[in-house]
């Protein structure tokens, strides 16, 4: 397996730790969900670490990776994927107040 793709996946442990912070729930909409989503993308470097991982029900992660199913959310003030974008960082940010995209992107020359 390539470095990079190792990196950027989401080993068993990185998902029990999230899946138990974030409740086993949605950090959007409070559906049942799973610890999925990359914050950062993988197609950017995005690593599989705790700080980069959040839990998503499938509507809300495409909602945030693709700007789908941006109608569900309007309840919750989120109408563009930007937003939905801001409202993940900063969720995150309760937890790690110094998390930077750089803190949690895979660097090649740095293994």
């Amino acid at each position: 397996m390539h470095r990079q793709t190792r990196a950027t996946s989401i080993p068993q442990r990185v998902k029990r730790e999230v899946f138990e912070r974030d409740g086993g729930r949605c950090i959007i909409c409070g559906a049942p969900g799973a610890p999925c989503g990359h914050i950062v993308r993988r197609s950017q470097g995005g690593e599989g670490i705790t700080r980069n991982i959040v839990t998503f029900c499938n509507p809300c992660h495409f909602s945030h990776d693709e700007g789908l199913f941006l109608g569900r959310l309007k309840p919750f003030g989120l109408t563009t994927q930007k937003e939905v974008r801001e409202y993940v960082v900063n969720y995150i940010k309760g937890f790690y107040p110094d998390w930077t995209e750089e803190s949690v992107k895979y660097k090649k020359w740095e293994d």
